[in-house]
């Protein structure tokens, strides 16, 4: 048969069914950000006096960074373009918070050298996450009070570690405490509502801005 004779047919691109989207990823990349943000915050806070305090380094580099970078690629798959800024930066601010901590603050002249240098990166992802809290009134309210909470603790971590405070610190370590537990709970919501046959949901509040 020639090729002129040929009767079968071929789909066309605008009849070709579109592929399926993903399954929402906010849920992982909320939880891999809470759980990093719980062990740095409880070293921040005082409460690992029996452990090393470096709990948080690896997965900085593996949950809070990696995992939560895929989450900030999936949520560009998605079209969101809020969830896929928000995951991917902080998935890159984990990452680059556990390359310095093994790569830049061993060498650093000093302690307050290295202090300073916390301040700085967290003076500018405090920057990034001022917009971002102001844009996240028009999501939820569960993460509205996650952008809030993680607002307050940046403020209060480069204010005390430019100071050299401890206390300070260590004061900023319990509102990430809270940071972290907020995340979760805004997790456990979109787990929750992402399970078709599901009967128990968690609320996640509506929008301030909508």
């Amino acid at each position: 048969m020639s090729v002129s004779e040929d009767r079968t047919v071929q789909p066309s691109p605008a009849t070709t069914a579109p592929a399926p989207g993903v399954a929402d990823p906010a849920p992982l990349g909320l939880a891999a950000f809470a759980l990093t943000t719980f062990l740095l915050s409880a070293a921040n806070a005082g409460w690992m006096t029996k452990a090393t305090g470096d709990a948080w380094l690896g997965y900085a580099l593996a949950y809070g960074g990696f995992a939560q970078l895929l989450a900030g690629m999936w949520e560009f798959r998605n079209r969101n373009v809020f969830g896929a800024t928000a995951f991917s930066t902080y998935g890159g601010f984990w990452i680059g918070l556990g390359l310095w901590a093994l790569l830049v603050a061993p060498k650093a002249a000093s302690p307050a050298a290295a202090g300073h240098d916390l301040g700085w990166i967290l003076l500018a992802f405090a920057i990034f996450n001022t917009y971002m809290l102001i844009l996240s009134t028009q999501v939820n309210m569960a993460v509205f009070l996650v952008f809030l909470t993680l607002e307050l603790t940046e403020i209060i971590l480069f204010i005390g570690n430019f100071a050299g405070s401890s206390g300070t610190v260590k004061f900023g370590g319990y509102v990430g405490i809270v940071t972290a537990l907020v995340a979760w709970y805004a997790s456990a919501a979109g787990v929750s509502n992402g399970i078709a046959a599901g009967k128990l949901r968690f609320p996640a509040g509506r929008p301030l801005i909508s």
